[in-house]
């Protein structure tokens, strides 16, 4: 399946959706954002990359390339990379793309920019997943592996891509395109990751989870009297 420019949805809404898919429905479907402390430093730490310095940079064998624009047509998702870097490969290197402007060939790594820690799930690796799927479409070469930066800790983490992850990758992709489709913003669920998400004061999980569950006990407590005998004319 291919799709055409217009269907192109926000790369970002995958990370969104692996996070939560409420999350990604309130963002992408109805508009909504309010910043926190997180988010906050998220924008200041994007805004660094994105801003300080050219955007194309040449460090010897290294060059680096910041805010570049990426799709997928396969997956349907346009966005923008934080950094890309291409390194220097051998001239018969499998994994190196022909750049224009520049000699020999390049091998991409897409980086993408946090400004927390590693996390028990995993939303930024599919983040950086669908940078590596958009290069491969783009470039016409295979991306193995990416890299996070985590800015609490300061450090690169490797991201190898491979199967088990770009499936993740392709059924976040489907599932955020079929809730744009449908247009329906899922149940609230409240759960740990709700206390670090900037949406929670308008999603406000405990109170709707409480309401869904009242809701479920109505709808129990009234199929129990319609099966008792005389319980319902």
């Amino acid at each position: 399946m291919s799709f055409g420019e217009d269907d192109l949805l926000p790369l970002s809404g995958l990370q969104h959706l692996v996070y939560c898919p409420r999350q990604a429905a309130l963002v992408h479907l109805e508009g909504a954002w309010a910043d926190n402390r997180h988010t906050v430093a998220g924008k200041i730490s994007h805004r660094r990359v994105h801003e300080s310095g050219p955007r194309r940079e040449r460090r010897g064998d290294l060059l680096i390339v910041r805010g570049l624009s990426l799709r997928s047509l396969r997956l349907g998702i346009v966005g923008v990379a934080d950094v890309v870097e291409f390194h220097r490969a051998a001239r018969d290197d499998p994994l190196g793309a022909r750049l224009h402007g520049m000699e020999g060939r390049w091998r991409p790594v897409p980086v993408e920019y946090k400004r927390g820690r590693p996390k028990p799930h995993r939303a930024d690796e599919v983040q950086v997943c669908a940078q590596g799927i958009c290069l491969e479409e783009m470039l016409g070469v295979h991306v193995p592996e990416g890299l996070i930066f985590y800015g609490r800790n300061r450090r690169r983490e490797g991201v190898k891509l491979d199967e088990e992850l770009r499936r993740l990758t392709e059924e976040a992709a489907l599932a955020f395109r079929r809730i744009v489709k449908e247009g329906i913003t899922p149940a609230a669920e409240h759960g740990p990751r709700c206390r670090g998400c900037s949406l929670e004061g308008l999603c406000l999980p405990r109170r709707r989870g409480r309401g869904g569950a009242a809701a479920r006990y109505v709808e129990r407590s009234l199929e129990e009297a319609l099966m008792e005998p005389g319980g319902a004319d």
